[in-house]
């Protein structure tokens, strides 16, 4: 309660000009143009000023390119699980100009899963698994699934 009505009253002190203009004088001392505030004449901040928009263009244009990079990556990986594409990414490769590839190391990567791929999808890939299969596991299995049929024959047909 004693703040408000002290601040009230220095208020209306102050619109009558009987003291606490101690404010008023700093703002006025304060120089209103940005150069003198920053200790350097107009010449040097102007080109302070521009050297800063240019690296805030080259940070964003970084930014666009690995954006557009990431986009690219989901893009090709939508490509390969089959998974719907998205507009957003295309738009983000897009506004990059289309220039945009998938990173070398991710380039690396997609080629060793392209050859293993291809590999696995060979004859020689094909018969490399049937080696590593279990003989005897597979054994088992085929003869109780036979035995299974067989069962379920002999009840259903009463000749057997």
């Amino acid at each position: 309660m004693a703040f408000l009505i002290k601040s009230m009253l220095s208020d209306q002190v102050k619109n009558l000009g009987l003291g606490g203009g101690g404010e008023e004088n700093k703002e006025e001392s304060t120089p209103s143009d940005p150069a003198a505030a920053a200790g350097m004449t107009r010449e040097e901040y102007e080109e302070y000023q521009k050297q800063m928009v240019e690296e805030k263009m080259e940070r964003d244009a970084a930014f666009a390119q690995k954006k557009a990079e990431r986009a690219c990556l989901r893009v090709h990986l939508r490509e390969k699980y089959r998974l719907p594409k998205s507009e957003l990414d295309e738009n983000q490769i897009q506004m990059a100009g289309d220039d945009v590839g998938l990173p070398e190391d991710l380039q690396k990567m997609v080629a060793e899963d392209q050859e293993e791929e291809e590999d696995k999808d060979s004859i020689l890939g094909q018969l490399q698994n049937i080696q590593n299969m279990d003989v005897d596991a597979l054994k088992e299995k085929a003869q109780a699934t036979f035995t299974e049929i067989k069962q379920a024959a002999e009840q259903k047909c009463s000749v057997m």
